[in-house]
């Protein structure tokens, strides 16, 4: 009898210790089932880590994968010297630098975003067997991408020696066709002149890529933007709108000119768009409730993220009720503490010209083994909508104007019709220094290709943007 009782006291005092033993135990599994989950979903980023020396066992093992373009041209690869070591080749130099990037010193570039296939290989066992018994490496994977070679070609000598940035996309699909930033430097001798390159402190900053990290004031290309506004607020009476333009519009107390103080004279809503007038758009963005606009910057994304994989800024722009008379009249006209890059300039482009639905802009198509097999494929992706088709339409047919009576008439007459909107953006108190812009597509009523560009302290953007803008649709309609 006293030995059940202790048995029973015994297997009492047992029930806590398995309760606990078990609640542990699926902790335990729950934590097992979690870590497995995350470093499946995330093997590419924990792979892509500089602290996993997994990178370096995968490298010895294999030799770094082929970029390609679009065509198949090569882009970069790895060849294999004398003493044995491997050295990245890059077959155009300094015209892919920024979007194709570089492998050493850190990463940059696609050869940041593909690099986890780079340094794996997908080819068959027996072709791992064959090249085995040779004691050599297996083959990376290779990138194609979606650059084109001769849209990258003209954009890069178009901007010539000039400071700046070109984005080409295909606003359908949100395929990135070119992208260049200068100045530039030589991704095959990036580990010699690393030290010299970090250390330059002057404006060059040849590291940076413009188009995604490149921050400026947008200038008259914001008017895009100031115009959706008060088209969201007129959306049946906007043509109503009437201006008389003496060059300078004052309010409040408070000033902006026209560029070089031009008189526009009378001006619609769309006329002062295609001449680009300052003192009717500073008129027209007093007018627009700061409700409105704010909401306009947030479908837009301003001061957010990006849909984009390769290293950015996030743009900047706001209003609210304690916004002063002369900021609201700067933001208005691109100018005060606007900071907007190339690349999310195309992508505000991009929607309007695709009756206001944004495609998540990609610049790799595909992953394929070095033997022709098929690994990952990338397809066009609905971002988001940024603007009801209605909106867009009416955008797109303002741009239109900027091309047939504007400030970008030498798109104007050509075998494709074009569709844009150009800026003059000040960077300083001085009316003499400004950034050259232009955005816009072709062709105008069914865009396949939208082109965006700054040109650092060019001037005019009718002048200089334009010009370039026209060479790059004209090598992509195969106008001589």
């Amino acid at each position: 009898m006293a030995e059940e009782k202790i048995k029973k006291k015994k297997k009492i005092r047992s029930y806590p210790i398995l309760i606990l033993s078990g609640f542990y135990a699926a902790i335990f599994a729950v934590m097992l089932i979690y870590i497995s989950a995350y470093s499946y979903n995330n093997r590419q980023v924990l792979m892509d880590n500089s602290y996993n020396t997994r990178q370096q066992i995968l490298l010895n093992q294999n030799s770094r994968g082929r970029i390609l373009s679009r065509s198949g041209d090569v882009l970069a690869y790895s060849e294999v010297l004398s003493d044995g070591k491997e050295k990245r080749v890059y077959p155009y130099g300094k015209e892919f630098a920024h979007v194709v990037g570089y492998s050493t010193n850190g990463k940059a570039g696609i050869e940041a975003l593909a690099n986890y296939y780079l340094i794996n290989t997908s080819i068959d066992l027996s072709e791992k067997v064959a090249l085995d018994t040779k004691g050599s490496k297996y083959p990376g994977d290779l990138c194609v991408t979606t650059l084109d070679v001769d849209l990258q070609e003209v954009a890069y000598n178009a901007l010539s020696a000039r400071k700046g940035a070109i984005v080409v996309t295909n606003p359908k699909t949100g395929e990135i066709l070119a992208m260049v930033s200068k100045p530039d430097f030589d991704p095959g001798t990036i580990q010699e002149e690393w030290d010299s390159l970090i250390a330059d402190k002057s404006p060059d900053a040849k590291l940076l890529n413009r188009v995604t990290q490149g921050l400026y004031p947008p200038g008259s290309t914001f008017k895009i933007v100031t115009s959706l506004a008060y088209i969201k607020e007129h959306p049946q009476d906007y043509n109503n709108y009437r201006f008389t333009c003496s060059g300078r519009f004052s309010y409040d107390g408070e000033s902006i000119s026209c560029y070089h103080g031009e008189n526009h004279g009378s001006v619609d809503f769309i006329k002062s768009f295609a001449e680009s007038c300052n003192s009717s758009y500073a008129n027209i963005g007093l007018s627009v409730s700061r409700d409105t606009f704010a909401d306009t910057l947030d479908e837009l994304m301003f001061n957010e993220e990006l849909p984009i994989d390769l290293l950015y800024s996030k743009s900047s722009a706001s209003v609210d009720d304690s916004t002063s008379t002369a900021d609201v009249m700067q933001l208005s006209i691109g100018q005060g503490a606007t900071a907007m890059s190339p690349m999310h300039l195309n992508m505000i482009t991009c929607a309007i010209g695709n009756e206001g639905q944004l495609m998540k802009p990609y610049i790799i198509s595909g992953i394929k083994s070095e033997d022709g097999k098929n690994v990952k494929s990338y397809s066009p992706e609905n971002y988001k909508r940024l603007m009801t088709a209605y909106q867009a339409d009416v955008l797109k047919a303002m741009m239109k104007q900027v091309v047939e009576e504007g400030t970008a008439s030498k798109l104007k007459g050509l075998s494709y019709t074009a569709a844009g909107k150009t800026g003059s953006a000040e960077f300083t108190d001085s009316t003499s220094d400004s950034h050259a812009w232009f955005t816009g597509f072709a062709p105008a009523d069914d865009p396949e290709i939208c082109v965006t560009i700054i040109v650092e302290n060019a001037g005019s953007g009718g002048s200089f943007a334009v010009p370039i803008a026209k060479r790059i649709f004209d090598a992509y309609f195969g106008v001589e």
